[in-house]
């Protein structure tokens, strides 16, 4: 396999391993392809100790890496997840929410770690640039009332109805 160019990269304080397996088991076209452990005679942490995960998430080359330090993410980085359906949005959201994280609204939720997730459907990037302005600003005004986006609310808000 061709090594890419260029990757994500995450902090974490001590738990990337942790994260990455999360990552790993909830979202599909993800795994972990390198632990990178701390050597001997490392002056500010244990030898054996996970220094560096590197992983495929969602297709997509990332690394996360433990440094020892607090940095939590802001809402400046989020990952967007494109869903097909209603269950594959719920599977994913539910997933984030039960494993300590917390809902945000349009769509946003937080994972344990402070990273913001999109758990966005498809139909919703249609709906804001559908080609009709009143039924984009509707499917627009349907989306803020949300948290996990509801693609009903969405199509109804598309067809007009209230």
């Amino acid at each position: 396999m061709t090594q890419p160019k260029a990757a994500v990269f995450l902090w974490f304080d001590s738990d990337a391993e942790e994260a990455a397996q999360f990552y790993a088991a909830t979202f599909p076209d993800s795994a972990i392809t390198q632990i990178i452990r701390i050597p001997e005679g490392h002056p500010t942490a244990a030898p054996g100790s996970v220094q560096v995960v590197e992983m495929v998430l969602l297709g997509l080359p990332y690394v996360l890496l433990n440094t020892g330090r607090p940095m939590p993410p802001n809402d400046a980085y989020s990952l967007q997840v494109y869903t097909e359906d209603q269950a594959e949005t719920d599977q994913l959201w539910d997933a984030i929410l039960s494993d300590g994280g917390a809902p945000i609204m349009c769509g946003w939720c937080k994972d344990r770690w402070g990273y913001r997730w999109q758990i966005t459907p498809r139909i919703l990037m249609a709906s804001l640039s559908h080609p009709d302005p009143a039924a984009s600003a509707r499917a627009q005004a349907a989306m803020m009332q949300m948290q996990k986006i509801d693609i009903a609310g969405i199509e109804a808000a598309l067809a007009g109805a209230s």
